[in-house]
């Protein structure tokens, strides 16, 4: 149980450090979801798969990749709460790209 504590600490406090620049996101991620939304008869429902395969696919690369942007390696991860940080990360990354992508695919796969 500590060591889920002390994960959830240190994401707190890296997404504290990081608050500009998850705002900045935000912010990009409201205004291209706001551009959509106003320029009218977005396919939201039909750009939902792209938006999936994007996920699939970016929570894949990071899965396999991440540990190697650290100086690590799969070998190395010998523990649950490795694994348990690697696929928190990797689906976390993916779910920021389908976000990213889904508004984008919409608007240009318009409906009618």
């Amino acid at each position: 149980m500590y060591e889920i504590w002390l994960a959830l600490n240190v994401l707190f406090e890296v997404a504290l450090a990081n608050l500009p620049l998850i705002l900045f996101f935000l912010a990009i991620w409201l205004a291209l979801t706001a551009f959509v939304v106003l320029r009218g008869r977005a396919n939201w429902r039909g750009a939902l798969p792209a938006a999936l395969l994007a996920w699939v696919l970016a929570a894949g690369a990071a899965l396999f990749g991440f540990p190697s942007l650290v100086q690590s390696s799969i070998s190395d991860m010998r523990y649950w709460v490795d694994w348990a940080n690697l696929i928190a990360i990797a689906a976390g990354l993916g779910g920021v790209v389908a976000l990213f992508v889904w508004p984008f695919i919409a608007g240009m796969a318009r409906r009618g």
